[in-house]
């Protein structure tokens, strides 16, 4: 069989290297960006490798080739496997542990966090956008730093984890769906149902690939909106009518606690479950809480205890470099810096502070961090749109871009001088919402 793996620049070196090893395929590779270095190409080359042209794909669209392509690709010919799906089809007989999968467009990393918090005793193997991880005895390993969640990725982190042989559960993030190698898939949102493909897909369809799970955890709102055909094997979480929802919430900075409601969730296993648990965990916001439910459900679909959930959530205390708090000369400050912060993001962001006494929000980020970059105009809207006792501060070339179109009294400084500057404006609470990988952000 002929295989041509398309795109090497969204984890398709990985894929094709993994296909090169297989007696029945010859391996074609289409670097259909032109990013591959020629050493990387060298390197494929020595693994009977064949890099082709883009006019090779219609050579290649016949039923003596497999076409291999993510997605998101927006080429004209059949693609007959996905990236997801060949990382499937290469791994499904290598990982021989439970696996959960995460995707979404918000809250994936947050969710995933919360689950090596639930599953700490199981020696999880985790990879999120954080990097890969392995807890071993409760003691964390940080394996590689700054990697990408293309499914490709999950090749790499069964890789670098070869040496640790008691791992006994995998818990994967996951971009634009899931690969079918989960038990339980976790869907945390379509919160923005952004075009894909260049504008031939959307978000929503290509997420659809989480239901390849054996068993899904599902947004209740998403699961209405789009996925409702796959009821039979969703439990959904969030909404007063969900299989897994809040109630009794009080909302706190530091620890928000709640009720746990569970009705009728379907477990790996078959067997419906029904109870309710109350639970204390960092949530200091709706969106928050909503991912918290997400990872209650995932873990009740692969029956975890309820002990065990409850231990996990109490654990967890936010993510440095997404959303977490801390102190500064007596002031509170929340930190939500994300690679993928857009307008809805914001606004979620904002409502956390909105009702405080004096409150500071400090807005700006980098541009490139994600394919999909923020709706400028809609951002300034919004600010426009905001109490006037909300002081704003702009900073970095996001800030400076915003600044040039928005209608409100705000100061534009220098980041590195920001947070001093927020606490000399007589407010106890500031917000940073940066727009930039953290690991960048952690070197200034």
């Amino acid at each position: 069989m002929n295989a041509l793996i398309v795109d090497m620049t969204h984890g398709g070196k990985l894929i094709a290297s993994e296909f090169s090893k297989l007696d029945d395929f010859n391996v074609f590779a289409l670097d259909i960006y032109n990013t591959i270095s020629l050493d990387e190409k060298l390197s494929l080359e020595k693994k009977r490798i064949t890099f082709v042209e883009k006019s090779f794909l219609d050579e290649a669209n016949n039923d003596n080739f497999l076409i291999i392509a993510p997605v998101h690709s927006n080429i004209d010919s059949k693609i007959d496997m996905t990236h997801h799906e060949a990382v499937n089809f290469l791994m499904k007989d290598k990982i021989n542990v439970p696996v959960i999968e995460v995707t979404g467009v918000k809250g994936k990393t947050s969710t995933v966090k919360m689950l090596k918090e639930i599953f700490k005793d199981l020696n999880p193997l985790i990879l999120s956008s954080l990097g890969v991880e392995v807890v071993e005895n409760h003691k964390s390993t940080l394996l590689k730093k700054d990697i990408s969640i293309t499914p490709a990725s999950i090749i790499e982190a069964w890789q670098l984890a070869k040496d640790y042989k008691n791992i006994g559960i995998c818990i994967f993030e996951t971009s634009l769906g899931g690969t079918g190698l989960s038990n339980a898939g976790i869907l945390t949102n379509i919160a923005e149902n952004y075009s894909i493909a260049s504008g031939g897909k959307t978000a929503s369809q290509a997420k659809a690939q989480i239901f390849k799970s054996n068993v899904i955890a599902c947004d209740f709102d998403s699961f209405n909106q789009f996925y409702s055909d796959f009821y039979k094997k969703t439990n959904t979480f969030g909404n007063s009518n969900a299989n897994v929802r809040a109630s009794n919430v009080k909302f706190g900075l530091d620890k928000t606690c709640f009720n746990v409601e569970v009705n009728d969730l379907k477990t790996i296993d078959g067997s419906i479950l029904n109870t309710s648990f109350d639970v204390s965990t960092f949530a200091p916001a709706e969106h928050h809480l909503n991912n918290v439910l997400g990872a209650v459900c995932a873990s009740l679909i692969l029956k975890t205890s309820i002990n065990q959930i409850k231990t996990g959530l109490r654990n967890f205390k936010g993510i440095d470099g997404r959303t977490s708090i801390k102190n500064y000369k007596g002031n509170k400050i929340i930190e939500e810096i994300n690679p993928g912060i857009n307008v809805t993001a914001i606004k979620k962001s904002v409502k956390m502070i909105q009702d405080l006494e004096n409150p500071v929000i400090i807005f700006g980020g980098k541009y490139g961090v994600t394919c999909e970059e923020i709706d400028e105009k809609s951002t300034a809207r919004f600010f426009n749109s905001m109490d006037s006792k909300i002081q704003l501060i702009l900073v970095d070339e996001l800030g400076k871009s915003i600044a040039n179109i928005i209608k409100r009294k705000y100061k534009y400084i220098d980041f590195d001088n920001a947070i001093a500057e927020a606490a000399q404006m007589n407010s106890k609470m500031i917000l940073l919402i940066y727009r930039s990988n953290f690991s960048d952000l952690a070197r200034r």
